[in-house]
């Protein structure tokens, strides 16, 4: 199942509640303000790096551009829209909102 999170982990708790339920393998797509959670340094760097020891982790590159995110955390790829549809052709999504 392919995960989206597109809310701020600054401003809720929506990243942290889907963490909970992720399986392995599970991979994780953060979009629109969810993007600030990668931003390299932050204080969710440490949760972000648990979850890809069994999760892929992907971030949407126009929402990184849109809000100046230009260093993530070491693991974390990029996708452009292509990247994002070819994922949900491949997985069933769970949008956290």
């Amino acid at each position: 199942m392919l995960h989206t999170i597109n809310k701020s982990p600054f401003e809720n708790g929506t990243m942290e509640t889907c963490f909970r339920f992720l399986q392995p393998g599970d991979p994780v797509l953060f979009i629109e303000d969810g993007v600030y959670a990668v931003q390299a340094g932050n204080r969710f760097a440490e949760k972000i790096r648990a979850v890809m020891e069994s999760n892929p982790v992907y971030a949407l590159s126009p929402d990184l551009e849109a809000r100046g995110i230009d260093r993530l955390d070491e693991g974390v790829s990029t996708v452009d829209y292509q990247g994002f549809v070819s994922l949900v052709e491949k997985h069933q999504v769970n949008s956290w909102l």
